[in-house]
């Protein structure tokens, strides 16, 4: 393995901290993680739970010679114009900086426009939300008594989703209903007394508005499963399948996903009708992501994060940690230290949770503290590096986490610290 030569692990490390106690992890031969098995977790995806004494270190470590690579320039097949698309849609992505199509956004917005059901699988960071948005914000021009209805894992996701469709359909009078948990029911109830063209929530929220006969479904003419495979891992399978049952059985459906397992295949197997699969996926981990780990070799871990964060380099961290309570004792203890940090996690309210993520994405603070609610869907742009402080549950955590940077054609660093 490689990971002798790493300058995190070295003894010679400008990280390696001066101060050390002598308290070994008494985690060896546990799984990743606090030990439990997330809701809906499958080891049939070939991807499960680790355990360290089995750990292979070489999967944290990708060298920098992958990042500095000159890379294949990617010539798409289409021109934005070449999409049979509103003119005010195609002013607004030239305002917006989009010259031209991502690799999913070329192959797939054929697809969507002409109504044909699809799979697509792409990594993280590809475009892949613009690639159902615009076609489906073109269809809605022409039939604005019909709606669309997108499901996500998460509501981070779910609002993300509804900013870039604000975007997109400026101009066109489109509106939308954003239905996410930790959020105040009452004001998406009022919210779904009005017509919307695009419902865009979580799984369990979504359920609740439809047992309180708010949100009727039957105008659906259009599903999109946003990282469906997120959904199914968080035990949501039971829940798509009852609001699918709402949902008119002609209707036009969409899943996207990062990885294809027998689970997903059974979702598509249901819910969609002679799709055409879509992947644009390269490998697991993007190439733009350099990875190494930090051995610990005895040292007290905070003070080995916060050498490391001193660095000049580290402008704008993600550091990922395993529970809700270790997270906000990790933040306020970095904050205690000078660093400007906030954290997000499940104790938080939806509006804390926003809070500190624009405070992120605007660069008023320099690190961010999650538990992996954030790793999933999130696009913040100009992320330089990605910290696991602890270790992630599953190898699938581990991608996603780390996706958080390198994103689109940008470089970035994961680090993972071992113990």
């Amino acid at each position: 393995m490689r990971n002798s030569n790493s300058k995190y692990s070295s003894g010679r490390s400008r990280f390696s901290s001066s101060r050390s106690r002598s308290s070994q992890s008494s985690s060896r031969g546990r799984s990743f993680g606090s030990g439990r098995r997330p809701a809906g977790g499958s080891r049939s995806r070939g991807r499960g739970r680790f355990t360290l004494s089995s750990l292979d270190l070489s999967a944290f470590i990708n060298k920098a010679a992958v990042i500095t690579e000159k890379v294949e320039h990617f010539v798409p097949e289409h021109q934005f114009g070449d999409f049979k698309i509103s003119p005010t849609i195609l002013r607004t992505l030239e305002k917006a900086g989009y010259q031209q199509p991502t690799p999913i956004q070329d192959k797939i917005i054929p697809y969507i426009l002409n109504d044909r059901d699809v799979v697509g699988l792409a990594n993280t960071g590809t475009g892949k939300t613009a690639a159902f948005l615009i076609p489906l914000i073109h269809k809605q021009i022409g039939s604005k008594n019909k709606q669309v209805l997108i499901l996500t894992p998460t509501r981070e996701l779910a609002l993300q989703i509804d900013q870039e469709f604000r975007v997109f359909s400026r101009g066109l009078g489109l509106y939308s209903a954003c239905c996410v948990g930790g959020a105040n029911i009452n004001m998406q109830i009022r919210d779904l007394r009005y017509f919307n063209n695009l419902i865009i929530g979580t799984p369990g929220r979504v359920i609740d508005l439809i047992n309180r006969k708010v949100l009727k479904l039957g105008e659906i003419n259009t599903v999109v499963l946003d990282e469906a495979d997120q959904m199914l891992d968080m035990g949501f399978v039971n829940d798509i399948k009852l609001i699918m049952s709402n949902v008119p059985a002609e209707r036009h459906t969409l899943c996207f996903a990062a990885t294809m397992s027998p689970t997903i295949q059974n979702l598509i197997n249901n819910f969609l009708h002679d799709p055409i699969t879509i992947s644009v996926k390269t490998r697991d981990t993007s190439k733009n992501v350099e990875q190494d780990i930090v051995k610990l070799r005895g040292a007290d871990k905070i003070d080995k994060l916060h050498d490391i964060l001193n660095g000049p380099e580290f402008k704008k961290v993600l550091v990922f940690g395993r529970t809700k309570h270790g997270v906000e004792n990790l933040s306020k203890k970095l904050i205690a230290r000078g660093f400007k940090s906030e954290s997000i996690h499940g104790n938080k309210s939806q509006s804390q949770r926003q809070r500190a993520l624009k405070k992120f994405k605007d660069n008023f603070v320099q690190v961010l503290v999650a538990t992996d609610v954030a790793a999933r869907g999130l696009d913040i742009d100009g992320v330089t590096h990605v910290i696991n402080y602890d270790l992630p549950a599953t190898y699938d955590d581990y991608i996603h986490r780390i996706g958080r940077t390198g994103r689109g054609t940008k470089t970035g660093k994961a680090l993972t610290f071992i113990e």
